[in-house]
């Protein structure tokens, strides 16, 4: 049996079905979007940390502070790790200007 490694997929036959599959294509792709944004936002906090540039990260947290609880809201993420990337992010930050 020479089959792949991923299921092939079925064509729904209902119209309700099909309306469906079209519909889960766009939300899918607003869904990827929206966690890049966030890996994104977070990561811009992290290099601005590293760089040791205390107002820049302060800004970058700022703006990263309502991607996150925007992308916790539409449920892509739970709101619990929402919580805890940014607690772990103002800890950085917090840790970075008491450092100077």
């Amino acid at each position: 049996m020479a089959t792949s490694s991923k299921a092939k997929k079925k064509t729904v036959r209902l119209a309700s079905g099909r309306k469906r599959a079209r519909q889960d294509v766009e939300l899918n792709a607003g869904n990827s979007a929206l966690r890049s944004h966030f890996r994104t936002v977070v990561k811009n906090v992290q290099k601005a940390v590293a760089a040791g540039d205390k107002v820049k990260a302060g800004e970058v947290f700022k703006a990263a502070q309502r991607v996150i609880d925007s992308v916790a809201d539409k449920g892509i993420f739970h709101k619990n790790k929402a919580a805890r990337t940014k607690s772990r992010l103002a800890a950085r930050v917090k840790a970075l200007a008491t450092a100077a």
